[in-house]
């Protein structure tokens, strides 16, 4: 059975694009402030002193997100779509909130991480119903528009992000998490009001909880194993179990996946070329991408000795780009394929991450050493992230492109925590040789990567293809279409 929604006026719409909009500009941001206060919050919680939590403790705070995160996309997408996505919506949004200040009063790592994980859940919750409430709330011929304003929150966020978590940390670290909760009150205030509930379906499968945990254990104990390798030893036995435990429950989620009626990532659309080997690529640009962007905030507070509101105005550039190269690229490069675009933009990022490395000295040298490779990165960035959405994307059929956008969202938030795990594996390891030299060789292993997802993406064809049938149910709710957003 299908509920029907009622037309909305134009007052409750522009309210409802003002919720949707907010709540996806509130979770992006959070990223980015998060990793301009990441030094003082370690410096904050003990780290390095006796008996003190480990800079890999430390990478949980980052990790624990993104390994929620994407487990609990495409399942809470589900069960939106099965008991109404206002629901979902104003759930997800009072537990970010509500995690968001849990976060702020934490006093030790764990419980940071453990409220983080929280926040993650909330925004698995609310990212993609927001958008399925906002195109609900508007006329068809105004929907194209509100999607495109929704998508270009996370540039947004992503340019402002570095500057404000700058500003709150300058203030104190927990203000990069206590500025959710003003904007989070009135947001759940208006959506209680004013959001009705869209057509949700009745008969729709139950979506695969136990599936998402097992991806969440596979992706978690892989990330463990790595950053817990420079204390633990590359050959003994916990780093090993760890490899090994997450291999097991990489196997299993793939046999349940391949029996469940609703998995979280549907098989059968890893049969289409250009959707599987355009995931691929975006997993493992995000590798280096994550470990490029929180390394560059490190290299400045730790090495130049920067300030957090000096660093955020930093990297600010870079980012502030990505709108700016997916605008010219929309308006002048729209017959160049996706997958060329992408594997250029891989090649470009490389070349700006070599300069980098081999530019920036121990004494800050920003405009000569930082800012040029910074401003060709961001624009690259632009090429390669929404390029390789766009083509693991093209030869699905529509009923699949939500399901398949969904799924690419998990590529990149995967790579992410093996970008993350990397960066802190090669840093635990030459913490003798200074940071200097490990943020370097961070960078050039990072290149390497560039490269290999340069060459991943040769392998997207995006000419139409045979597909195969369609899964048992594509979901209703839209997957976050990122397109603009150059985050992981």
């Amino acid at each position: 059975m299908m509920s029907r929604t009622r037309a909305q006026s134009p007052a409750r719409s522009r309210v409802i694009v003002l919720i949707a909009v907010g709540a996806a500009f509130m979770s992006g941001l959070d990223l980015f402030v998060v990793n301009v206060a990441f030094d003082q919050i370690g410096v904050s919680l003990g780290v390095g002193t006796d008996g003190g939590p480990t800079i890999a403790d430390m990478s949980w705070i980052l990790n624990i997100y993104a390994v929620v995160y994407a487990a609990l996309l495409v399942p809470l997408g589900r069960i939106a779509d099965r008991y109404g996505r206002k629901t979902v919506f104003v759930g997800g949004l009072a537990l970010f909130v509500a995690a968001s200040a849990a976060c702020a009063l934490s006093g030790n790592v764990w419980m940071l991480v453990l409220f983080r994980g929280l926040q993650a859940a909330g925004a698995a919750a609310m990212t993609p119903t927001s958008l399925s409430i906002l195109m609900a709330a508007l006329p068809p011929e105004k929907r194209i528009g509100g999607v495109r304003m929704w998508s270009a929150t996370g540039a947004a966020a992503a340019a402002l992000g570095p500057t404000i978590g700058g500003f709150l940390t300058g203030i104190s670290w927990h203000w990069v998490f206590l500025i959710n909760l003003p904007i989070g009150v009135v947001l759940l205030w208006l959506a209680v009001r004013h959001v009705r509930d869209t057509e949700h379906d009745e008969d729709a499968k139950t979506p695969d909880l136990l599936g998402a945990l097992l991806l969440a254990a596979a992706v978690g104990l892989f990330a463990l194993g790595l950053v817990q390798s420079p204390e633990w030893g590359w050959g003994s036995p916990a780093t090993l179990g760890a490899l090994a435990a997450s291999v097991v429950f990489a196997f299993l989620f793939v046999v349940r996946s391949r029996r469940h009626a609703a998995p979280v990532i549907d098989p059968r659309l890893l049969r289409v070329r250009s959707f599987m080997w355009a995931n691929a690529s975006m997993l493992i640009f995000n590798v280096a991408f994550a470990a490029n962007t929180l390394i560059f905030v490190l290299w400045m507070q730790q090495v130049w000795g920067w300030s957090p509101l000096l660093t955020g105005l930093a990297i600010a550039p870079g980012p502030a780009m990505v709108p700016i190269t997916v605008a010219l690229t929309s308006r002048f490069l729209r017959r160049a394929r996706p997958e060329r675009l992408a594997s250029v933009g891989a090649v470009l990022v490389a070349v700006a991450t070599v300069y980098i490395a081999l530019s920036a000295g121990s004494e800050a040298n920003y405009w000569l050493g930082y800012f040029p490779g910074t401003i060709v990165s961001g624009m690259r960035v632009g090429l390669a992230s929404p390029n390789l959405m766009a083509a693991a994307t093209h030869n699905l059929p529509p009923a699949q492109s939500s399901t398949g956008t969904g799924m690419s969202t998990m590529a990149r938030q995967i790579g992410y925590v093996i970008g993350i795990s990397m960066l802190f594996a090669i840093v635990g390891s030459m913490q003798a040789l200074g940071p200097e030299v490990a943020f370097r060789t961070v960078l050039l292993v990072s290149v390497g990567v560039l490269l290999i997802s340069s060459l991943t993406a040769f392998g997207v064809t995006t000419t139409r293809h045979a597909t195969p049938a369609a899964p048992t149910r594509a979901p209703a709710t839209p997957s976050p279409e990122e397109a603009s957003e150059p985050t992981a």
